[in-house]
């Protein structure tokens, strides 16, 4: 919920009021989800019927630090990668809560790898795009999110340390199966491939 058209094509596919948030919405997910450039991603269509992806630039923590300035936050960041948020969303709905939607396994496909922060001078300038099966659905800037860098960390590092190696997500742009129309979901075979400028192309293959 950090870039604003895709705040917003939530709230419609969920029937909400169309209203951005005050605050940075924060949720955690399991380490098992964590996956590898290339690997595939498993539908278990068992599990869930509404597999949905969600390119993210992601934050990698090089600091250990509590209560850290807006003004200084950018210092405690090592990198950056990218983050393919495979999310389930009839989950999110049952649930009521992104932690259990967001962590099934092999959902987090991150990669291809680490670019640290002094090669991108400028974090909020990127070109964020993801292609599903060759056709881009998803093209944006990081300039668009509601919440930056540096207030996602002061924000949520006030009465939580951060330590070297934690990865925080920044949220993804509109284009997702959610807020299509008709809503699409991936199915095995489906090839997603997230791109960021500055750090490349993260490639996953959708499985069984």
């Amino acid at each position: 919920m950090n870039y604003a058209a895709h705040a917003i094509e939530s709230l419609r596919a969920k029937g909400l009021p169309e209203k951005l948030p005050e605050y940075p919405v924060f949720f955690s997910k399991m380490p098992t989800a964590v996956n590898h450039p290339n690997a595939p991603v498993p539908l278990m269509a068992d599990v869930s019927a509404q597999r949905d992806w969600e390119v993210e630039l992601a934050v990698i923590i090089g600091r250990r630090g509590r209560n850290i300035p807006a003004s200084a936050a950018l210092d405690y960041v090592f990198g950056y990668t990218i983050m393919n948020d495979v999310s389930a969303r009839d989950l999110q709905t049952r649930h009521q809560q992104f932690f259990y939607s967001k962590s099934l396994d092999g959902s987090a496909p991150l990669g291809p790898w680490i670019v640290t922060a002094d090669e991108i001078p400028d974090p909020h300038a990127l070109g964020i795009r993801l292609r599903l099966n060759g056709e881009l659905v998803q093209n944006s800037v990081t300039r668009d999110m509601i919440f930056d860098i540096p207030t996602c960390i002061a924000t949520f590092s006030r009465g939580v340390t951060l330590e070297p190696g934690d990865i925080i997500a920044t949220g993804t742009p509109s284009g997702v199966g959610m807020g299509m129309t008709p809503q699409r979901w991936l199915k095995v075979g489906d090839v997603m491939e997230a791109e960021i400028d500055g750090i490349g192309v993260l490639k996953n293959v959708v499985s069984e």
